[in-house]
C-alpha cells in the first residue's frame, strides 16, 4: 500500500498526525476512516494489516493519532470521548476537501464506540465496523477503576494503562457518562459489522451482543476466535482484514476500477519491510519473503511467483491445445521446484561461484486420454510462451523514474 503523512486540523485548530494508505495503482476506489482504541496510536501492527487488506480490494485508508496521543498536538489529559468523535468529523472532512467524504468507517474498541456516534454526522458514511467495540463509552473506566476515587476528589489523577501513563481528569468521566447516556443504537440506519472475540480480557464479547441485539438490520457479526483485544498476533489482523474486505464489497458503493498510471503492464510498490503489493491493470497480490529472512510472509516470494507464471502458463496452454483438438483433459496440475546449481560445464567454473537457475517441472494430466495424446501434451508444455521467454535471451532495461 501506498502511505503518505498528512496532517489536518481539530475542531480546536490543533494538527492531528496521520497516514494516508492508497492501492499501489494509487486509485481509489473509496475511502475508509480508521478509529483506533483508547491510549493507542495509528501505527499499530494491527491497523497495519487490516489497511493493507482494504488497500489490497481498492480502498484508501486514513488513520490518524487523535488528539494528545502519537505524534498530533494536543494534551490528552484535556481531552474527552466528544473530542475523539469531533477528531472523526474533522477527518471525514479533510478527506471531503483534499480527496474524496469517507465510505466506510471502521473503529476498534473505544474507537468502535467512536464511528458508531459519529457515523450519525458523516452523511457520506455507508458502512460501518467495528472490532472489540464496547456498547456503551463508560465502560473505559473499567480500566482505571481504582483511581476513579482519586480523579473525583482531585478533579484529575495519572493512571497506568497497558503500562503507559496518562494523566485522566474529572472532564473525560462526566463526558464518557453523558455520552453512554445519549448513544443510540437505533438511530444507526446503515449496514453494519461487529467483530469480537470470545477471549476478549479487556471487552466482554457480551458488548458486542448487546449493540447486535439493539441495532437494525443488515447487521453482520464475526467472531474473532482466540483473538485478544489488541489482536496482537498477526494472523488475527489478517483475518480481521481480509473479513472487512469482503463483507464492506457488499454495501459500498465503489468507482470503476481505473487503470495504472504507468504506461507498463505490472506496479510493484515495496516501503518500510519486504511486503510488496504488486498490481496488474484489473488484480492485486501481495509478494513477501519467509520469516527466517526477515519477511512478513504475507505473500509468495518473487521466485514463487517465477516458477507460478510458468505453471500456469504450463496449464494453460495445454488447456487451449486440448480443447482445440476436442480431446477428453479434465484437468493439468503443474508441480515446481526452482533452485540454483553449480554449471556443469562453463568457463568460470573452477572459481566455484557460477550457478544456472533450474526449474523442474512435474505435470500431472487427468483425463481419458491415450498415450500417445498425453506424450503430445507434455511436447506442448515446451512451448507455452513463458518458458519459450526463459529458453530465450531476455535483455531488462532499467532506468529511474521521478515520482
Amino acid at each position: 500500500m501506498s502511505a503518505i503523512k498528512v496532517n489536518f486540523k481539530n475542531s480546536q485548530g490543533q494538527q492531528l498526525s496521520a497516514r494516508l494508505e492508497k492501492p499501489a495503482n494509487a486509485h481509489p476506489k473509496a475511502f475508509a476512516i480508521f478509529a483506533h482504541c483508547f491510549t493507542c496510536n495509528k501505527n499499530l501492527t494491527a491497523i497495519a494489516n487490516i489497511s493493507r487488506a482494504l488497500t489490497q480490494t481498492g480502498f484508501a485508508v486514513l488513520r490518524f493519532d487523535f488528539t494528545g496521543l502519537g505524534e498530533s498536538e494536543g494534551d490528552f489529559a484535556n481531552t474527552n470521548f466528544s473530542s475523539n468523535i469531533e477528531d472523526l468529523q474533522a477527518a471525514a472532512d479533510f478527506l471531503q476537501e483534499e480527496y474524496e467524504a469517507p465510505k466506510l468507517l471502521i473503529g476498534h474498541s473505544l474507537g468502535g464506540a467512536a464511528v458508531l456516534i459519529a457515523s450519525l454526522r458523516i452523511s457520506s458514511v455507508e458502512a460501518i465496523v467495528t472490532i472489540g467495540a464496547p456498547s456503551d463509552p463508560e465502560h473505559v473506566m473499567r480500566l482505571f477503576t481504582e483511581d476513579l476515587g482519586a480523579i473525583e476528589r482531585e478533579g484529575k489523577a495519572e493512571v497506568n494503562i497497558s503500562g503507559r501513563s496518562f494523566m485522566i481528569k474529572k472532564q473525560l468521566i462526566d463526558d464518557l457518562k453523558q455520552a453512554d447516556e445519549n448513544h443510540d443504537f437505533h438511530k444507526i440506519k446503515k449496514p453494519l459489522l461487529i467483530m469480537h472475540s470470545p477471549f476478549d480480557q479487556v471487552v466482554d464479547i457480551e458488548n458486542a451482543a448487546i449493540i447486535y441485539r439493539q441495532a437494525l438490520h443488515p447487521k453482520s457479526f464475526v467472531s474473532l476466535d482466540q483473538a485478544d483485544h489488541l489482536l496482537s498476533h498477526k494472523e488475527d489482523s489478517l483475518y480481521a482484514g481480509n473479513i472487512i474486505a469482503s463483507w464492506v464489497s457488499r454495501y459500498i458503493k465503489m468507482h470503476e476500477p481505473s487503470h495504472l498510471t504507468t504506461d507498463k503492464q505490472v506496479v510493484t510498490r515495496t516501503q518500510e519491510t519486504f511486503t510488496t503489493e504488486v498490481m496488474t491493470d484489473e488484480h492485486a497480490l501481495i509478494a513477501d519473503e519467509p520469516l527466517d529472512v526477515g519477511g512478513n510472509d504475507l505473500g509468495p516470494s518473487p521466485y514463487e511467483l517465477l516458477s507460478a507464471s510458468l505453471g500456469a502458463c504450463t496449464g494453460m496452454t495445454l488447456r487451449m491445445y486440448a480443447d482445440r483438438k476436442k480431446w477428453p483433459l479434465k484437468e493439468v496440475r503443474v508441480h515446481l521446484q526452482h533452485q540454483k546449481i553449480h554449471a556443469n560445464d562453463c568457463e568460470t567454473c573452477e572459481e566455484g561461484s557460477q550457478k544456472i537457475d533450474k526449474i523442474e517441472r512435474v505435470i500431472e494430466i487427468e483425463g481419458d486420454l491415450s498415450i500417445e495424446q498425453k506424450e503430445r501434451l507434455l511436447e506442448i508444455a515446451n512451448k507455452c510462451p513463458v518458458h519459450n521467454t526463459f529458453n530465450n535471451p531476455v535483455e531488462i532495461m532499467t532506468k529511474l523514474r521521478e515520482s
